[in-house]
């Protein structure tokens, strides 16, 4: 049977909803003998090809680098086959650029469910992603996607 997905992108924020999708990124890579993404996006509000960082020093990938690795180490070592990433600047674009550049057949994404004012102000990676991207995208919803859940299912 031929397999959907070679490449799968999973952008995480290091959250336990993000850490939900990455669990079923994982399992869609393992069923399907993908490679999985993992991507954390360092956001910076001001970065943009036109305004570069350098008069803000303290603005460092390292520490995210860490955290992606610690997690790695955890939720997907000896299971599946992975590259790790973390870039900075606009978490849809970034995402959306890497998804590009990694050539990915898949992009698995955590939702956070806000609603409302929350909505408003911050808006929606995912829906930015959702709406932008060129590659199909599925979208983990906390109440379905819950680490408990997943632990379960993954006993």
């Amino acid at each position: 049977m031929a397999k959907l997905f070679k490449k799968v992108l999973c952008p995480i924020d290091f959250d336990d909803n993000s850490i939900a999708a990455l669990h079923y990124a994982r399992d869609l890579a393992i069923e399907n003998d993908a490679t999985l993404y993992v991507m954390h996006v360092f956001f910076v509000p001001l970065a943009s090809p036109g305004f570069p960082l350098e008069p803000y020093p303290v603005v460092s990938e390292e520490p995210s680098k860490l955290q992606l690795e610690k997690i790695a180490r955890e939720h997907l070592k000896g299971t599946v086959r992975y590259e790790l990433a973390t870039r900075t600047g606009k978490p849809a674009e970034i995402i959306n650029q890497a998804a590009e550049d990694f050539d990915v057949d898949l992009i698995v994404m955590a939702t956070h469910g806000r609603t409302g004012v929350p909505h408003l102000f911050l808006g929606s990676v995912v829906e930015h992603v959702v709406r932008s991207s060129s590659r199909p995208v599925l979208t983990i919803r906390p109440e379905v996607g819950s680490a408990k859940k997943l632990s379960k299912r993954q006993s």
